[in-house]
């Protein structure tokens, strides 16, 4: 077994104009773009699934233009994740479910459960509502990713409901929602959104070493004391070795791209 984790670092989708100029070369056309960018980074998550479904040839398509170690998180539909009453949902995760995401196989990373901002912490509805959310479908396991943006959240009732159901609470890295680095899952999801014009890689190169030397505390089982939290880092926590995604997402996207790159090659 491996004292460590594996680490992945990426963007959100593939497919945005700016990025004609700050990233694709001037030869690689639009039908390519998934192809070029699944090898610049390890990862990439679906955001078209979160406003429509879409069907199991496009996701055989998707699996089949990247490479082998490559996996893709699918940000799950709105019409799920933002509803009012999640308890009600079951029929909605089972439509999801059967659509055709499973086609992406062993590149199927984690499914990215993202709550609207107003979404206020109801401890009955959302035990419910992680019921529902299966742990595999036939022989292919799921992980599930849930990202809260209400600080009614900020509780350990909730971080102890997530905990009962292995659902990994995402890290956003954001001036606007509340975030914390409470793992509660056997693997880590942050989304990095502060990325600036101003700087070449999105995040200042400072800040591009931090991140890899939490990624790399996440990976060994460790959990860095520099991140707001909510619980107190119990040494207890510590040891088991946990697989990462990190996500450069919004904040100045055009320079996504070049933050992920960033961060793979300080990680090497």
């Amino acid at each position: 077994m491996s004292n460590t984790g594996r680490i992945r670092v990426g963007i959100g989708g593939w497919n945005y104009e700016p990025w004609r100029e700050t990233f694709y070369p001037p030869q690689i056309g639009k039908k390519d773009e998934l192809d070029y960018a699944s090898r610049k980074v390890t990862a990439i998550e679906i955001n078209s699934t979160f406003y429509r479904l879409q069907k199991a040839e496009v996701f055989a398509r998707w699996r089949d233009a990247t490479p082998d170690e490559f996996m893709f998180s699918v940000k799950a539909p709105r019409f799920i994740a933002q509803r009012k009453a999640l308890a009600d949902a079951g029929p909605h995760v089972q439509r999801f479910l059967d659509s055709g995401v499973t086609e992406l196989g062993r590149k199927l990373g984690p499914i990215l459960w993202q709550l609207e901002p107003k979404h206020v912490f109801d401890a009955d509805d959302l035990r419910a509502f992680l019921e529902l959310l299966p742990p595999d479908v036939g022989s292919l396991q799921l992980r599930h990713a849930l990202e809260v943006r209400h600080a009614s959240f900020a509780c350990e009732e909730f971080l102890s409901i997530a905990r009962a159901r292995n659902v990994s609470v995402v890290l956003e890295d954001d001036e606007t929602y509340p975030g914390f680095a409470d793992a509660t899952g056997d693997f880590i999801y942050a989304r990095l959104r502060r990325s600036v014009t101003t700087e070449v890689t999105g995040y200042p190169p400072a800040e591009i070493d931090r991140w890899a030397q939490r990624a790399c505390l996440w990976a060994r089982g460790d959990e860095p004391d520099d991140l707001p939290r909510v619980e107190k880092i119990s040494s207890a926590a510590k040891g088991k070795p946990r697989d990462v995604f990190i996500y450069f997402i919004n904040g100045a996207k055009e320079r996504a791209p070049a933050a992920a790159m960033a961060l793979i090659d300080r990680l090497r």
